[in-house]
C-alpha cells in the first residue's frame, strides 16, 4: 500500500512539473504522507516479525536496509515541504524529490531477487513461482483492497486539509501585501 501511494505521488509529481497545476501537488503531498504512514507500520511490524523469525530485531538485510532508505527519502520529502515557504518552489522541489525517491521503491521491490540474503523469497511474484500457501491469495488481495481504500480515504482527507492550508496561506500573503 505504501508503494501504491508512492506511485500515485510519482505520477502527480510528474503531472505538476508538466502542467503546474497545484492540485497535482496536493495529491502528491497527501499520497506521500499516507504512504509514509504505511511504510512506518511496515518497518515496525517487519522488525517484530524479524525478532520472531530470526531472533533479532534488525539485520542489515538488503530488503530491510533499502526500505529504511526509502522511508528516509520520503521523510526528507516531508521535511522539505515544511522548510520551503514559497508554494511554487516548494511544489517544484518536492516533485523532484518524489521522482528521485521512487527509484528506491523499485530497488526495495527487486532487492530480494537481486541480493540473496536471509530475507525469504517473494511470496507474490509477477512471474509466478511464489511461495504462498494454498487458499491464501484471495485473503491477501481482499486485504490489499481494504488497505488501498483506507489509504484513498486518508489521501482525500489530507488533500482537503492541504487545500484549506493553501487558501489560508494565500489570504495571509494577501493581508501582508496590504
Amino acid at each position: 500500500t505504501a508503494f501504491t501511494c508512492f506511485f500515485v505521488a510519482l505520477i502527480c509529481s510528474i503531472g505538476f512539473l508538466t502542467t503546474g497545476n497545484a492540485r497535482f501537488d496536493s495529491v502528491a503531498a497527501a499520497s506521500t504522507e499516507t504512504g509514509l504512514a504505511f511504510a512506518t507500520v511496515n518497518l515496525i511490524t517487519g522488525s517484530i516479525w524479524g525478532r520472531y523469525a530470526w531472533g533479532i530485531w534488525w539485520t542489515w538485510d538488503a530488503r530491510l536496509t533499502s526500505m529504511l532508505v526509502c522511508w528516509l527519502l520520503y521523510a526528507g520529502y516531508l521535511m522539505l515541504r515544511r522548510a520551503v515557504e514559497e508554494p511554487t518552489q516548494r511544489a517544484r522541489l518536492s516533485a523532484a524529490v518524489s521522482i528521485f525517491a521512487f527509484a528506491d521503491v523499485v530497488i526495495v521491490w527487486k532487492s530480494i531477487e537481486w541480493w540473496r540474503t536471509q530475507h525469504p523469497q517473494p511470496v507474490l511474484s509477477l512471474r509466478g513461482g511464489g511461495g504462498m500457501a494454498e487458499g491464501m491469495q484471495a485473503p491477501i488481495y481482499w486485504d490489499f483492497l481494504a488497505f488501498v481504500l483506507l489509504s484513498a480515504i486518508l489521501i482525500l482527507i489530507r488533500m482537503r486539509q492541504e487545500n484549506v492550508r493553501r487558501e489560508i496561506d494565500s489570504l495571509r500573503r494577501f493581508a501582508h501585501a496590504l
